[in-house]
C-alpha cells in the first residue's frame, strides 16, 4: 500500500506535468463545457475555504470556465459532504474537503453517504503542519519535560480544543497516546477560543495548525514545543519536529498529525476529469504567488496524482479509529 511518505514524495516533479499530455475525454464528449461549482463544507473564512477561493481563478483560466466557490457549512462538513455525493459525477461539482474527513466514521452513527466510497480523491491542495504549544511563561522549556511532568502527574496538564470530535481533539489524543500520557481535555466552542485559553493560561497547551497562531507565536505569546512534518517548519526553524523532540513514534512515520485540504468528485466521475483536474491544479500550486500565499499561512503545496491522495486518504481513516477507541471519541 501507498504509503503516506509515498504520497508526499508523488508530489515531486509537478513542474514536469506541463510536459505530459492532456488526458482527452471520449470523442463528443467536451468537458468542461459550463461552469464548475465547488462545495466547501466549512464557514467562509477558514483555511479550506480560503485555498479553494485562491485556487478557483487559477483553475478558471485554465479550464475556460467559470469556478466558483459555494459554502455549505455545518455537522462537521457532512452537510456540504452529502450534497457532493449526490451530484452527479459529470466533473461540474466538486468538495473542498479536509482531513476531518478521515474522522467522520467515528464521530457519526450513521452518514449520508458511504464514507468509503462516496467520492474520488482528485489532489490534496495543501499540507499544514500541527504545533503544540504553551503559554510563554509556562515551566516546560521543551518536549521531554512536558512529557515528564504529564507521565508524573496523569491528567493534571490540560488541554483545549474547539469541541470533542474536533481535528485537534484527535490529535492531541493521538499525541498523548504515542507519548504514553495522560492529558485532561477541555473543549470550546472553537478552535480560536482554545488558543486564547492558553493565552489566559485557562489551559496549559494547544494543538493547533500552526498558521492559525503563528501571529501569537512570532509576537513571544505562545511557545512552541514541536511541530509536525518530516523537516523544520520554514516559518519556525529554530523548532524541532516530534521526532526531533523525542517522539519518533507520534504518526505513521514520525511526522505526528499534518493537517491538509483537497478536492474531491463524486463517485464514477470519468479518469479523464479527474486526472486533468489534478493535473491543473498541481499546475496552480506552483505558481509564484499560490506558493508565496501558502508560505504566508505556514503551508506547502500538494498536487499528488489520484491514487497517492486515496491511499493517504484510507491510511488516515485507519489510523483515527485507534486513536478514537482509546481515547474515548464515541459516535453521535
Amino acid at each position: 500500500m501507498t504509503t503516506r511518505r509515498q504520497a508526499l514524495r508523488a508530489t515531486i516533479g509537478i513542474l514536469a506535468l506541463g510536459t505530459l499530455p492532456r488526458p482527452v475525454l471520449a470523442q463528443g464528449d467536451a468537458w468542461p463545457s459550463r461552469p464548475i461549482r465547488v462545495v466547501v463544507a466549512w464557514a467562509p473564512g477558514g483555511a479550506v475555504d480560503t485555498i479553494a477561493r485562491r485556487l478557483a481563478p487559477k483553475l478558471s483560466e485554465s479550464l475556460g470556465r467559470p469556478v466558483v466557490v459555494e459554502n455549505k457549512s455545518g455537522a462537521t462538513g457532512t452537510i456540504g459532504a452529502a450534497e457532493v455525493a449526490r451530484a452527479a459525477p459529470d466533473g461540474y461539482t466538486l468538495l473542498a474537503m479536509d482531513n476531518t474527513y478521515a474522522m467522520l466514521p467515528y464521530l457519526f452513527q450513521r452518514l449520508p453517504f458511504d464514507h468509503a466510497t462516496a467520492f474520488r480523491p482528485v489532489t490534496v491542495s495543501a499540507f499544514s503542519p500541527v504545533m503544540i504549544a504553551v503559554h510563554k511563561d509556562a515551566p516546560w522549556r521543551d518536549l521531554g519535560a512536558l512529557i515528564a511532568d504529564a507521565k508524573r502527574e496523569p491528567e493534571k496538564i490540560t488541554y483545549g480544543t474547539g469541541g470533542i470530535g474536533s481535528a485537534p481533539h484527535f490529535a492531541t489524543a493521538a499525541f498523548a497516546q504515542a507519548a504514553g500520557v495522560k492529558l485532561f481535555h477541555v473543549p470550546f466552542r472553537g478552535a480560536g477560543d482554545a488558543v486564547t485559553a492558553v493565552l489566559s493560561r485557562q489551559v496549559d497547551l494547544v494543538m493547533a495548525s500552526l498558521g492559525s497562531a503563528l501571529g501569537h507565536v512570532q509576537g513571544g505569546s505562545l511557545r512552541v514545543l514541536a511541530i509536525s512534518g518530516t523537516q523544520r517548519a520554514a516559518a519556525l526553524p529554530d523548532v524541532p519536529t516530534f521526532a526531533q523532540a523525542g517522539l519518533p513514534n507520534f504518526g505513521p512515520h514520525g511526522e505526528g498529525v499534518v493537517n491538509w485540504s483537497g478536492l474531491a468528485a463524486p463517485a464514477r466521475t470519468p479518469d479523464a476529469i479527474v486526472n486533468r483536474l489534478q493535473e491543473d491544479v498541481a499546475k496552480a500550486l506552483q505558481a509564484q504567488d499560490m506558493r508565496d500565499f501558502l508560505a504566508s499561512i505556514a503551508s506547502d503545496p500538494g498536487g499528488m496524482p489520484p491514487a497517492a491522495f486515496a491511499a493517504l486518504l484510507t491510511e488516515e481513516t485507519a489510523r483515527w479509529r485507534s486513536v478514537a477507541e482509546t481515547s474515548g471519541i464515541e459516535r453521535q
